[in-house]
């Protein structure tokens, strides 16, 4: 008969073994908040497959995933407060105390902070995102604000708010909003080419995508987009960024040379915000009314699967 403990190690041996060759063939993991069900599905984008699903909260919806992966930060609607979790697990650091109905997240490009979007407190919240403490909380002029997107140098938070005509521009640095761009009415979805020259707002009520001189502030170009133009995502690469359609139930891609639509793919109901894979190989739309994530092709420019996940998905974040 054999020692028990050495029927014991066999059995580590071969369960962390399996594990190294799971984790040889998987792809970056999908992250996908549903605000109905409380959960995040974790998504590996090598198979397109939901691996596990971690808990968080009462009702998820900004998401965003830490350079360098190791930590989520996800905004809370149901408690109001920021969830900091670890990815593999899902536990993490002590929620942290936010205004009314928290939205979209960012995290900055160089790791130090993560940014919070507080719709009924008209601000944003700009956390510590090493220690989860709160560093400030700026006042911005646009009503019920959604979004607030670093910029690729982290030195500006691009801010979009539903009451509004205009995108807040935070100084970081500073703590205090410093300017303003004029665009459509309600933007939504933010997006930089990945050299910060240009931000792509899309605006749900002209469905319109407006292209920025981030430099200037200047209107460089107004792209018609489809109904509720709402979501956008940038390929890596810049030559190509996508914006959700909420009521058409598309994705328009966008040619950056020419700020024209080359192609609209259907995917689910009421598609949302996005994520590409890094390497832009990918994109990943969250279909809120669908309870799916619509897996893109970007170079065959086509959809490829729809992935089930909970009820009501809010966006996705890729690491």
């Amino acid at each position: 008969m054999k020692p028990v403990y050495c029927l014991r190690a066999a059995h580590a041996l071969a369960t962390l073994l399996a594990f190294a060759g799971a984790a040889a063939t998987a792809g970056p993991l999908a992250y996908v908040p549903n605000e109905k069900s409380g959960s995040i599905s974790v998504v590996d984008t090598a198979t397109d497959t939901v691996l596990r699903s971690l808990e968080a909260g009462k009702r998820p919806r900004g998401i965003a995933a830490a350079p360098g992966g190791g930590r989520l930060f996800v905004t809370d609607a149901g408690s109001n407060t920021l969830l900091m979790l670890d990815s593999a697990g899902g536990a993490g650091l002590v929620p942290l105390a936010l205004g009314k109905s928290p939205e979209g997240v960012s995290v900055s490009p160089d790791g130090r902070y993560a940014a919070v979007a507080v719709e009924e407190g008209n601000s944003v919240t700009l956390v510590d995102a090493h220690t989860g403490k709160r560093v400030a909380d700026i006042p911005v002029l646009g009503k019920n604000p959604e979004h607030a997107v670093f910029s690729p140098d982290s030195r500006w938070l691009y801010v979009s708010a539903e009451e509004a005509e205009q995108v807040d521009v935070i100084d970081v640095a500073q703590r205090r909003q410093t300017g303003a761009v004029a665009v459509g009415l309600r933007p939504r979805g933010i997006g930089f080419s990945p050299d910060g020259a240009r931000a792509y707002i899309a605006c749900e009520l002209v469905n319109t995508v407006y292209v920025i001189d981030t430099a200037s502030g200047a209107t460089l170009a107004k792209i018609p987009a489809g109904r509720n133009a709402n979501g956008i995502a940038v390929h890596p690469g810049g030559k190509q960024v996508y914006v959700s359609n909420g009521a058409d139930g598309s994705v328009m891609l966008i040619d950056t040379a020419t700020n024209t639509v080359s192609a609209t793919i259907a995917v689910g109901k009421r598609p949302w915000n996005m994520a590409l894979t890094p390497d832009g190989a990918k994109l990943y739309v969250a279909n809120g009314r669908s309870n799916s994530v619509s897996v893109i092709d970007t170079a065959a420019a086509r959809k490829t699967g729809d992935i089930a996940v909970g009820e009501l998905p809010w966006g996705v974040a890729i690491r």
